[in-house]
């Protein structure tokens, strides 16, 4: 089925062919059947918003193609870009079986299909299968990880332009398979953001970057020329000298 935003909306997860790479949806029969039939799957366009910080649940959002914008509010208004969630992350998890607000603000960086399924059904589903339940463990499991590298990547990793290789890296393959051309979901603040440094710098990486042959850009798409060398630069090999500055491979800039 088509959607006005370009998705090939697939309304039957058991037809969904990504099925069985994505840690929550590889469900068995029964349990996929009772979840499909609880679930409403909406096509949304770039810019919707979820949910936002401090509302009070109303369910989860499984996220099954695009990708979405996790954002938090600081205390003097400013919006921090907090991470970008992937294909098969379920968002608003944890605010849904605590009963808590949504810790974040879920905005969607792209066209995107999501499959909403209210508190109280999914809280049901969950009593009925010990299986789902397993799943939703794993996940929440799998985001403390990510949570824990995340940190160490912002804290112990003080050379930007080994973040933003990173982060190119990843969005790369947020969708299953390396890919060279890119859409930029987020803006070069949003970015400087994610990564815990300035735009300006993100602007200068960008461009040093493509002086060196590693990147390029033709419009919005950006395109990986050296996905070898990216790789290098996000690499851990950093040598630290006797000030506690990391330095390694390219334009090494401390934050």
């Amino acid at each position: 089925m088509s959607s006005p935003y370009g998705l090939k909306v697939v309304e039957n997860c058991e037809s969904c062919e990504l099925r069985s790479e994505r840690l929550f949806c590889n469900l068995a029969p029964e349990p996929l059947q009772t979840f499909d039939s609880i679930r409403c799957v909406t096509a949304y366009p770039k810019g919707a918003l979820l949910f936002v910080e401090g509302q009070a649940p109303v369910g989860i959002f499984l996220l099954c193609k695009g990708s979405v914008k996790m954002s938090a509010c600081a205390g003097n208004g400013k919006i921090v870009v907090v991470r970008m969630a992937k294909p098969g992350e379920i968002l608003g998890l944890s605010a849904t079986l605590s009963d808590r607000p949504y810790e974040l603000t879920a905005e969607t960086a792209e066209a995107c299909q999501v499959s909403f399924v209210k508190q109280n059904a999914y809280l049901r589903f969950l009593q009925d299968y010990p299986e789902a339940c397993f799943k939703v463990t794993q996940q929440l499991s799998e985001r403390y990880r990510l949570a824990c590298e995340e940190v160490r990547w912002l804290g112990l990793v003080r050379a930007a332009d080994q973040r933003l290789a990173k982060l190119l890296l990843d969005w790369s393959t947020m969708h299953g398979k390396p890919e060279d051309y890119l859409e930029l979901p987020l803006t070069q603040e949003d970015i400087a953001q994610l990564i815990g440094t300035a735009r300006e710098t993100v602007s200068r990486l960008f461009i040093h970057l493509k002086n060196e042959g590693v990147i390029d850009w033709a419009g919005p798409v950006l395109i990986i020329r050296n996905r070898s060398r990216l790789k290098d630069i996000a690499g851990f090999e950093a040598l630290t000298t006797s000030r506690g500055e990391i330095h390694g491979p390219g334009c090494r800039e401390s934050i």
